[in-house]
C-alpha cells in the first residue's frame, strides 16, 4: 500500500496521544479483542502516531491492517483518522459540496459530449426524468453514485504506457470503483476470488445496484464496512482510506480522484501535480 497520495501532513494533535512504546502496545492489546466500540475508538485515536509512522516506513506500511484489525469489523475508523489527519471541515467538504455544487454541473457537462451508450445510461441514472413512473426499471446506480462515474467521463484517464488516452468507458470505471453483489452473496468468497492486491475500491450489497443497503472497502483482500449506506457516504469513505492507508490512487480513476482531492476537498491545492484536463475541468465547474 504504498506510493499513493502523501501521508506526510499537519494533523490535529491530541496532547493525549503521545504515548510509550508501552503504552502504544498495551493498548494496540486491549483493543484487539475489546466488544466496547467507545474503547475501540479510543485507543485508536490514542495510537494514531504509531499508524502515521507505520505509513512512512514501507517495510510496515502494508501491516496495518494486521496490526489494527479493527478497521475491519468497527465502523467509522477511517472517517476518524481521516479527522485527525485534515480536521472536521476537510473531512466535511465532500458530502457537504458534492450535491449542491457539483452534481448538477458535472451532469450539464456530461451532456455536452459525444453521445456513448454507457454515457447516455449513467445520465439517465444520475438524472432521471420526472415522469417516469416505472419503478421497477433498472436504471443501473442509484442518482449520486452515477454522477460520481460521470465525472470519470468528464475528466478521462492519462496515457499510461503505450495505452492511448481517450475517455474511459462506464464499465472500465465502474470495475476499479464499485462492484455490485446481490443480498445473500458472500463477502468472504468474494474476497477469495481476488488474486492481485489492488488499489481500494467499494463493494456495494443490496437487491440491486439502486438499492444497496451496505458498503464495504475492498483493500488487501480485505472488507472493511463502511458506516454510510448511502453511496456518497461510502465514496466519501473510500477516498478517505487512500490517506489513511497510504495507498495509491488507480490509474484508471486517477486524474478523477486527482479532481476530487484538490477541487472538492482542498487537499494540496497547487502542491500536486495535475492534468491539464483536471485544471480545465475546474476552472469551468468553479467559474
Amino acid at each position: 500500500m504504498s506510493g499513493g497520495p502523501t501521508v506526510r501532513r499537519e494533523t490535529q494533535f491530541f496532547p493525549e496521544a503521545s504515548l510509550s512504546e508501552d503504552e502504544c502496545q498495551e493498548a494496540m492489546s486491549l483493543m484487539r479483542h475489546s466488544a466496547d466500540e467507545d474503547l475501540v475508538k479510543k485507543k485508536m485515536k490514542l495510537t494514531f502516531f504509531h499508524r502515521r509512522n507505520m505509513l512512512l516506513d514501507p517495510q510496515q506500511s502494508s501491516n496495518i491492517l494486521s496490526v489494527f484489525p479493527r478497521f475491519k469489523d468497527v465502523k467509522g475508523l477511517v472517517e476518524q483518522d481521516f479527522v485527525l489527519m485534515f480536521g472536521e471541515g476537510v473531512s466535511d467538504k465532500f458530502l457537504e459540496r458534492w450535491p449542491g455544487t457539483f452534481k448538477k454541473k458535472i451532469i450539464q457537462q456530461c451532456r455536452k459530449l459525444p453521445n456513448i451508450g454507457e454515457l447516455e445510461e449513467l445520465l439517465l441514472a444520475a438524472d432521471p426524468p420526472l415522469d417516469r413512473i416505472d419503478v421497477e426499471d433498472d436504471l443501473g446506480w442509484d442518482s449520486d453514485l452515477s454522477s460520481v462515474l460521470l465525472l470519470s467521463h468528464l475528466i478521462p484517464p492519462s496515457a499510461q504506457g503505450r495505452k492511448r488516452p481517450g475517455k474511459v468507458s462506464a464499465s472500465q470505471a465502474e470495475k476499479h470503483l464499485v462492484i455490485f453483489k446481490k443480498t445473500g452473496t458472500s463477502i468472504q468468497e468474494h474476497i477469495d476470488t481476488i488474486t492481485t492486491s489492488a488499489q481500494p475500491y467499494l463493494l456495494a450489497v443490496g437487491v440491486r445496484k439502486d438499492a444497496v443497503h451496505q458498503f464495504f472497502i475492498i483493500l488487501d483482500r480485505s472488507a472493511i464496512p463502511c458506516r454510510s449506506t448511502s453511496s456518497l457516504g461510502a465514496f466519501d469513505e473510500l477516498f478517505k482510506a487512500h490517506f489513511v492507508f497510504g495507498t495509491s490512487y488507480n490509474s484508471m480513476l486517477h486524474n478523477m480522484y486527482m479532481f476530487i482531492q484538490t477541487t472538492v476537498y482542498n487537499i494540496d491545492v497547487g502542491k500536486v501535480k495535475e492534468s491539464p484536463r483536471v485544471a480545465e475541468v475546474r476552472a469551468r465547474l468553479l467559474n
